[in-house]
């Protein structure tokens, strides 16, 4: 946009906005936004390109705040630009169900790219997002027609470069030289607790340098000129840039401007007051005068920007009507016709072979399988692609200069899975990432924030049990299963066998409105015979695997355990008691079944026993107080797999003795 107002007014009409909103809420933090201000029009006057009438056209650029308790700084960017986001919307800032929440929310305000608040993973977004643009472009960008070339911009405070997680994404950012992505540090001094010189001492500026970024040092935030100027020298870089801008915190606040107290509270009407006279702001509260606006107003320029790219992409559509056609399918998110007929495919060829495997390689398998009707697909392993194996045989690494599809990111499993969540967020893949499942703890609110925004996101986690054996209860699951279940929005598939591997991945693929975990076992699990009827039912969640007539008990299990469960009913059924055999891949989708299909497999009346190797506390939703649960609550050991199964009480004998017991009553 261009405006002969002066940015000061510009920045001082955000000052106005967030102050007046956080008071009017008495909820939330001024003091980012008043400091930031002056940066934020450095950015979206002169370089950020976009169309508010359209915030998902597919070139714009992104920008992310991952200091989202500021969010009051990106609210007023969205109003003051043209974006669907009203005054009223603004005067109901952190009200119930307003398009203005505490901290942004994607799919809530139009122009928020993604949910930002836990600090840091808003960085880890960018990266996903700026490498989703390096990948894309050089798969369809073509001579003359960069139809892909737009940027990915992050503001991040102190918080978020404390937190690890910025030094996992920021190092592979460095590693794989992804130079269109920009972050503006918001360096004023302060967090909650004070001046962060007793606790925050890092050099951040050679720390990125040392991660392989350009570093843009010492500039001063408040000046626009200065900021935009190392903007566009950004622009011209071969690495990632940060941008370090010396601010100060709740800048126009004349008595707590600097401080600790202007991070996250309302200023109080006689600061308000006293900041409407010291930056010489007339206007009433959530009053904006007409020349701001008109300053601010991006949306004639953003409609040129997005009619010219449209006209470009015309162009190259007629040109390259495939890649154009496909690179639509793929940023709409539309699965190709190819994929339900693949995977048919791989499951007949499941039924097929009948292996005896462990379900981590029928995982691989089934990803061999797919991976030519889904282009798409981009792979990767937290350093543990020979454990894992989400590799396949036509896969290619990505490297600095090097496109690919399959991304090898060290040990940073809480980087990875962000990092994952913001190339779904940027469209165009379908991102999987891989670690051991106890380490699921480091990437658990990764896994949160990817339910949160609905996000087709897949986590792959193998080692699933104390079946992984010899090393011991560090690396041996016992509660992660069960607590990653309790995610609202997250889909865990624990299969048993190659069948269902196969249709877990098949169901994680077509799934649009949310993630899926997939937890593989590290020891061989034997094929189980189905049905066609059968098969399908495994994507209802749960099914009814072997039946009987007049079933005496229920067993129901998941994942290794299901092997157990089948061979306790054939003991029990030669003594003569008939036990019908549930195996429940995801809880998490049978209990979205409706109440006559959940019936049809739990009969009311029945009692029931759960097997799974994990604690038991989660199991008697399903069996009830009067029925059992054949489980671990302690900590694994090191020992054989076989050991630690019989040594806890996985055996015929034990689920046999459980059955018996609660058929008693």
């Amino acid at each position: 946009m261009t405006t002969t107002l002066p940015t000061t007014k510009m920045a001082n009409a955000i000052r106005a906005l967030a102050m007046d909103a956080v008071q009017k809420a008495n909820s939330g933090h001024p003091g980012m936004p008043m400091g930031m201000a002056e940066i934020a029009v450095a950015l979206w006057s002169g370089h950020y390109r976009h169309n508010p009438a359209n915030p998902k056209w597919q070139n714009r650029d992104r920008f992310l705040l991952s200091n989202g308790h500021g969010s009051m700084l990106h609210y007023a960017l969205l109003h003051l630009t043209g974006y669907e986001l009203s005054m009223d919307d603004i005067k109901a800032f952190r009200q119930m169900h307003s398009k203005t929440p505490g901290h942004p929310e994607v799919d809530i305000t139009p122009g928020i790219e993604t949910t930002t608040g836990p600090l840091g993973q808003g960085i880890a977004n960018a990266v996903g997002m700026a490498l989703s643009e390096q990948l894309l472009a050089a798969e369809f960008n073509k001579p003359g027609y960069d139809i892909v070339n737009h940027y990915t911009y992050a503001f991040v405070g102190d918080g978020c470069l404390m937190e690890g997680i910025s030094h996992e994404v920021c190092a592979l950012a460095g590693t794989l030289g992804l130079n269109k992505l920009i972050a503006l540090y918001d360096d004023n001094g302060i967090s909650i607790d004070g001046k962060v010189e007793g606790w925050f001492t890092d050099d951040t500026p050679a720390r990125f340098e040392a991660y392989g970024w350009n570093v843009i040092r010492a500039v001063d935030g408040h000046d626009v000129a200065a900021v935009a100027a190392a903007i566009a020298a950004a622009k011209t870089a071969s690495k990632p840039t940060l941008i370090c801008c010396k601010t100060i915190i709740g800048k126009g606040s004349p008595n707590l401007q600097g401080g600790d107290k202007v991070h996250g509270a309302a200023l109080g009407d006689k600061e308000i007051a006293a900041v409407r006279e010291y930056i010489g702001w007339d206007a009433a509260p959530f009053e904006m005068p007409a020349d701001v606006y008109a300053a601010w107003d991006a949306k004639k320029q953003g409609a040129l920007l997005e009619a010219d790219w449209n006209e470009r992409f015309a162009a190259y559509g007629r040109e390259f009507p495939q890649q154009a056609a496909e690179l639509s399918r793929r940023m709409q998110g539309e699965l190709p016709a190819a994929f339900e007929t693949a995977l048919s495919a791989a499951i007949a060829s499941c039924v097929e072979k009948k292996e005896n495997i462990a379900t981590r390689k029928a995982s691989q398998n089934a990803i061999q399988a797919l991976a030519s009707s889904l282009p798409e697909f981009l792979g990767g392993s937290a350093d543990l692609t020979g454990s894992n194996l989400t590799n396949w045989k036509e896969c290619v690494a990505v490297r600095s200069g090097q496109p690919g599809n399959h991304i090898n990111y060290g040990v940073r499993e809480f980087g990875m899975s962000a990092i994952m969540n913001g190339i779904t967020l940027h469209g165009g893949y379908i991102p999987f990432g891989a670690t051991f499942l106890t380490f699921s703890d480091y990437s658990r609110n990764a896994l949160r924030m990817a339910a949160l925004m609905k996000l087709r996101s897949i986590f792959v986690f193998t080692h699933d049990s104390i079946g992984l054996g010899e090393d011991g209860p560090t690396h041996q699951s016992v509660e992660h299963v069960s607590s990653m279940r309790l995610i609202p929005n997250l889909d865990n598939w624990r299969p048993c066998d190659t069948v269902e591997s196969a249709a877990a991945w098949g169901a994680a693929v077509r799934r649009k409105d949310g993630p899926s975990t997939l937890i593989f076992s590290r020891q061989n699990l034997p094929y189980q015979e189905r049905s066609a009827e059968q098969i399908e039912n495994i994507y209802r969640g749960g099914y009814v695997l072997n039946d009987v007539a007049d079933a005496k008990a229920i067993l129901i299990a998941t994942g290794s355990e299901v092997e157990l469960a089948v061979a306790a009913a054939s003991a029990l059924a030669a003594e003569g008691i008939n036990v019908r055999v549930v195996s429940m891949p995801s809880t998490d989708v049978y209990d979205r079944q409706d109440a006559a299909y959940k019936a049809s497999v739990l009969t009311r009346g029945v009692p029931r026993v759960a097997i799974e190797a994990g604690v038991t506390s989660f199991w008697y939703k399903y069996v009830g107080l009067e029925g059992a649960v054949v489980g671990i609550d302690t900590f694994g050991e090191s020992a054989p797999a076989g050991v630690l199964f019989k040594h806890f009480g996985f055996t015929v004998e034990n689920v046999v003795a459980k059955v018996k017991a609660v058929i008693a009553g």
